[in-house]
C-alpha cells in the first residue's frame, strides 16, 4: 500500500514535469518571436527557462526511478545471484540513498520557507522573480525522490523487482532463478 501511494505520487509529479515541459517550449517560442520577430526581447525568458528546467529536471527524478531510467553501474552486482542483488540494492536505497535525499530534502524546504517568508526575489535577473515557488518545486522534488528510494528500497528487499526485469516482468523472472 505505502509503495503505490508513493509511487502514485511519483507519477503525478512525472505528469506535472510533462507538462512543465510545454510549458517551457511555449515560453521559448514566445521569447524567440517576441526577440526576432518584433524586436522585443522579454525580460522573463532566462528566469522562466532555467526555473523550468531545473523543475522538469526534478518532478522527473522519482518517476524515472521507479521506471528504472537513471544510469547504474551495476558491472560487479550482476555477477552476484539475483536475491542478493535486490538485497544490496534494497540496502543502499533505504541506508544511504534516501537518509541523502531525506537530507537534501530538509535542506531544499528550509530554503524555500526562508525565502518565502523574506519574500526573496532573484538578485541577478531584471525581471526579479519570488524565487520561493521554484526552492519549492526543488524541495517537492526532491521529497518525491527520497520517498521513491524508500518504495524501490521495500521492492527489492521483498524480493518484489529486480535489478534486471522491467517493471512487471518480476513475477517470471523471480521464479526462473
Amino acid at each position: 500500500m505505502l509503495c503505490r501511494l508513493i509511487d502514485g505520487f511519483s507519477n503525478v509529479l512525472g505528469h506535472a514535469g510533462r507538462a512543465a515541459i510545454f510549458v517551457l517550449i511555449g515560453a521559448m517560442l514566445f521569447e524567440v518571436v517576441a526577440r526576432y520577430v518584433f524586436g522585443s526581447p522579454t525580460l522573463w525568458a532566462f528566469d522562466v527557462s532555467y526555473m523550468l528546467n531545473g523543475s522538469i529536471f526534478l518532478l522527473g527524478a522519482a518517476y524515472a526511478l521507479r521506471k528504472d531510467a537513471h544510469v547504474r553501474i551495476d558491472f560487479l552486482s550482476q555477477q552476484m545471484p539475483l536475491r542478493l542483488q535486490q538485497r544490496l540494492n534494497g540496502a543502499v536505497y533505504i541506508l544511504v540513498m534516501a537518509p541523502l535525499f531525506f537530507a537534501f530534502t530538509w535542506i531544499a524546504a528550509r530554503k524555500a520557507h526562508k525565502a518565502f517568508v523574506t519574500g526573496e526575489v532573484e538578485s541577478v535577473s531584471p525581471w526579479a522573480p519570488l524565487v520561493w515557488p521554484f526552492y519549492g518545486v526543488i524541495a517537492l522534488g526532491l521529497l518525491a525522490l527520497s520517498l521513491q528510494f524508500v518504495s524501490e528500497a521495500l521492492k527489492y528487499l521483498s524480493g518484489r523487482k529486480s535489478p534486471h526485469a522491467p517493471e512487471g516482468e518480476l513475477e517470471t523472472a523471480g521464479q526462473d532463478q
